[in-house]
């Protein structure tokens, strides 16, 4: 294992390095991050810090083995958050791991995903070259967005060393409406009516058993009225204040449902296919959340990778395994090795020293 400490650490590990390569961030997605046995892994765990933050232009730049809570308490200081809620930050997730698995929280759906914050990337390139593309501004007109490419590309293309990102003002207050719609297909069709309301949503999720969660945040002096208009929308409504909301959506964002003995898996969707994916599982078998307004699918899973690669392959979905055996990445049927991720994989990764798509 190779610990650098600077982002020509880096460099040099990758220069060095005998076999391919496994990045490693905090440890957390298990799934991607431990070695099957013959890799060499680059822990950028020791490769941490702010680099700069610029509260008034609501920026910072980070090396990519800062951890998200460190980031979220500097943030915090100054009244100001990343609203798409990366997950597993109580768990020592970092902002590289982060982005290179492109992970999102329920805030999402109002806010836009990970990529969507990220104005710069320094990367470290499969030839050993120190490249970085985007900028340190809010405005910019660079050319081609090679940023974007990196966030969700799980080290296959680069070693993502450092970022910027744009933050926003944080949010007063919170409060959620629950609704119980009785199964999964009640659920669906009100999450589909709520996608159309005026209301502005902050998250929006369903679950198997039929609850649906629509999260509204801002002003407190404003929150009760929009809370009370939007529990009008059916019959049954409950509103969640304070202490209790906070914590359910941390439960949700942090996988604190997950078993410890679960994998876990991320699978884009649409809600019309939600109940058919649904009727697939059973309770004593798997867990499943459904966020981003019924668009993304989290699926805890007792049983082995070639079960729900077969589930899911059946459906025409393809899945990330996140949390789980290092046997595989991708479950399903997979839309992420394509003619162009080739083309990026050759051009920034030319002998294949990282992982392959």
């Amino acid at each position: 294992m190779l610990e650098p400490k600077s982002v020509i650490e880096v460099q040099e590990a990758v220069n060095t390095a005998s076999t391919t390569m496994l990045i490693r961030g905090g440890g957390t997605k298990t799934a991607l991050s431990t070695s099957r046995g013959n890799e060499t892994v680059i822990d950028l765990s020791n490769l941490s810090g702010i680099l700069e933050y610029r509260p008034e232009e609501f920026t910072f730049t980070a090396l990519s083995g800062t951890s998200l809570k460190n980031i979220t308490e500097m943030l915090s200081e100054n009244g100001q958050w990343l609203p798409f809620d990366p997950p597993m930050a109580k768990i020592g997730a970092t902002i590289g791991g982060t982005l290179a698995t492109g992970l999102s929280g329920p805030g999402r759906y109002r806010f836009g995903g990970a990529r969507d914050f990220v104005l710069g990337v320094g990367w470290v390139s499969g030839a050993g070259e120190i490249l970085s593309g985007g900028a340190q501004v809010v405005k910019n007109v660079a050319g081609f967005d090679f940023p974007k490419l990196m966030i969700g590309s799980l080290g296959r293309f680069g070693i993502i060393s450092e970022i910027t990102l744009k933050v926003f003002p944080k949010m007063n207050s919170f409060g959620t409406v629950e609704w119980d719609c009785g199964d999964i297909d009640g659920a669906v069709g009100f999450v589909k009516e709520m996608t159309r309301t005026p209301i502005d949503l902050f998250a929006l999720d369903l679950e198997s058993n039929g609850i649906v969660r629509a999260r509204l945040g801002g002003l407190s002096t404003t929150l009760n009225n929009r809370l009370a208009r939007l529990s009008e929308y059916r019959e049954g409504a409950k509103i969640i204040l304070g202490d209790v909301e906070l914590n359910l959506w941390e439960h949700l964002r942090e996988f604190l449902w997950l078993p410890d003995d679960y994998s876990l898996i991320k699978v884009p969707i649409t809600p019309d296919l939600i109940p058919q994916l649904d009727t697939c599982f059973t309770d004593g078998q798997s867990h499943r959340k459904y966020s981003v307004g019924g668009n993304v699918a989290w699926i805890g899973w007792s049983g082995t990778a070639q079960e729900i690669d077969t589930i899911l392959s059946g459906l025409g979905l393809g899945g990330l395994l996140i949390i789980g055996s290092p046997e595989t990445s991708w479950i399903g049927t997979s839309s992420t090795i394509t003619i162009f991720a080739e083309k990026v994989k050759r051009a920034f990764d030319p002998e294949g020293r990282f992982l392959p798509l």
